[in-house]
């Protein structure tokens, strides 16, 4: 069946309150089975076909889909954050929560679809056909001018939005590489500040931060390389100045070994990228 419509889903997708992933996994399948034979696509908010910074995607869904269920249970967050926004946008908005889920003070006025945390099957049959009736009788009240899933209960709000502009394929192209590009080297930062230098770069000076910060201005001066070059971590000038830093500065005994030649290129990288950042907040 086609499905004409986007049911965005807002909900935890990993371990919390005492509930594993796996749990979160079967609560999905069980939402997707609710509306299978509905005119609704159910998917988790960040998933999309296109390559984009994950933020960016899913902020454009929750004000894009049609529909959003969000699965308050456990109170994740990252989930309650992604509620408020949609709530702002004032869509059409269906929240469901388990039996041991207390009610939040901010959203309480909004009805709640309750499921057993346990899931057993019977009350799960009857939450699916609730749900399913909900979602329907949701969509078709957004239909009306009047409609309104939060905001408008409090007073006259302007309704936030989000602004669109249309770009020509290359442009779309290029600001997709540039996302992309940010997300690599944010996730770069991340896994480097969480690897364990090895006791050669903390116990000797001659291989701490600040003489790998030298090493780099130094060898860019020298073979008239500019940062933008060096902060190509596959790029020939990159790949260069780590293998002459390791013939150059490191003794053959260590320099030999994989794990520390690994561990010196991270070094480089985690360097390159706190320098490439800092420019950029200057040029801000």
């Amino acid at each position: 069946m086609e499905k004409k419509f986007n049911c965005g889903l807002i909900m935890p997708i990993s371990a919390i309150d005492g509930c594993s992933m796996e749990h979160w996994s079967e609560v999905q399948e069980i939402i997707k089975e609710a509306l299978e034979d509905t005119d609704f696509a159910v998917k988790i908010v960040s998933d999309a076909s296109d390559v984009g910074i994950i933020q960016k995607r899913i902020v454009q869904n929750i004000y894009d889909n049609e529909m959003v269920i969000c699965d308050v249970s456990g109170k994740n967050p990252n989930v309650m954050f992604e509620l408020g926004m949609r709530l702002a946008f004032d869509k059409p908005t269906i929240i469901i929560k388990d039996t041991e889920t207390n009610y939040s003070f901010d959203t309480s006025p909004i009805e709640h679809l309750e499921y057993p945390r346990d899931l057993h099957y019977a009350s799960i049959k009857l939450f699916k056909k609730t749900l399913k009736s909900k979602v329907s009788a949701t969509f078709e009240a957004a239909k009306k001018d009047n409609y309104t899933t939060f905001l408008g209960h409090f007073g006259e709000f302007k309704v936030a939005a989000i602004d669109s502009k249309e770009v020509s394929k290359e442009d779309f192209v290029l600001e997709s590489i540039n996302d992309l590009r940010d997300d690599i080297l944010t996730l770069n930062r991340k896994i480097n500040s969480s690897i364990d230098v090895p006791v050669i770069f903390s116990s000797n000076n001659k291989y701490s931060r600040n003489s790998i910060d030298e090493y780099i201005s130094h060898f860019g001066l020298k073979n008239h390389f500019t940062l933008d070059e060096l902060g190509d971590f596959h790029g020939e000038p990159f790949l260069h100045m780590v293998e002459s830093y390791i013939h150059e500065e490191v003794p053959e005994n260590i320099a030999s070994k994989p794990r520390h030649q690994h561990s010196i290129r991270n070094q480089f990288i985690a360097s390159l990228s706190r320098t490439l950042d800092k420019i950029k907040e200057l040029q801000q």
